[in-house]
């Protein structure tokens, strides 16, 4: 089943360290070999700031663009992964494993399969 995680945090009052910001990614590493040892995930990306985003959307047949997120709320999306796994208990235990998982969420969506 496939499954789309959500790395969701609240962004830190001042930015990571230079030291801290390489743990940080080689925990990343660390858990994208594991990953891929399972051969589990089909994709993944960071995302930029949250400042970055732009909304679109049509009301009244009329396109509407706006910068910033669809939602307000303190935690950010920062990055996904789309996973393939047998089980919801294996998507669970892969977002346990993702190092966002200790500074914020991880929210497991199961992807809709048509046909």
């Amino acid at each position: 089943m496939r499954y789309l995680l959500l790395i969701a945090s609240e962004p830190p009052a001042t930015p990571p360290s230079d030291a801290d910001w390489a743990a940080m990614l080689e925990q990343y590493n660390e858990f994208g070999a594991w990953a891929g040892e399972k051969g589990w995930v089909l994709g993944g990306e960071a995302l930029e700031d949250v400042s970055t985003a732009t909304t679109v959307s049509i009301r009244d047949g009329q396109r509407i663009v706006t910068d910033g997120p669809f939602a307000e709320t303190k935690e950010h999306l920062g990055g996904y992964y789309v996973i393939d796994v047998p089980s919801l208990d294996d998507a669970i235990e892969t977002a346990f494993r993702i190092p966002g998982a200790s500074i914020g969420r991880i929210e497991i969506r199961p992807i809709k399969e048509f046909g």
